[in-house]
């Protein structure tokens, strides 16, 4: 006797005899799967999403940042839309907000 049919007979021997699904209701396991679905992959970006929003309105002139790019400046000035970045001595970019990926506190330096 292979694994396989021993674990079939098994799964017949502890079968209910009144025909059920063993599992419960055939709308439960959906709902399960929606469920876990939610609380593992749709809040866990919300949450990030809310936390770079919030990151992004906090922008000051003066703080080190990177940007998605990787490029490490300080703000010069923050617009409606978008932020100037001081990328070296005389150099200034503008960027689009979002493409802030990290905030540094003032008074630390970028690493």
């Amino acid at each position: 006797m292979t694994l396989l049919t021993a674990f079939v007979s098994f799964l017949a021997a502890d079968a209910p005899a009144s025909g059920q699904n063993p599992l419960g209701s055939a709308w439960i396991m959906p709902v399960v799967i929606l469920v876990m679905m939610y609380f593992l992959l749709i809040r866990p970006q919300q949450q990030q999403r809310k936390e770079q929003q919030a990151r992004i309105a906090s922008l000051q002139p003066g703080a080190k940042v990177v940007t998605t790019a990787g490029i490490y400046a300080i703000v010069h000035s923050v617009k409606e839309q978008t932020v100037v970045l001081k990328v070296a001595e005389g150099t200034m970019v503008e960027f689009d907000k979002q493409a802030v990926a990290r905030i540094f506190p003032k008074d630390t330096d970028k690493k």
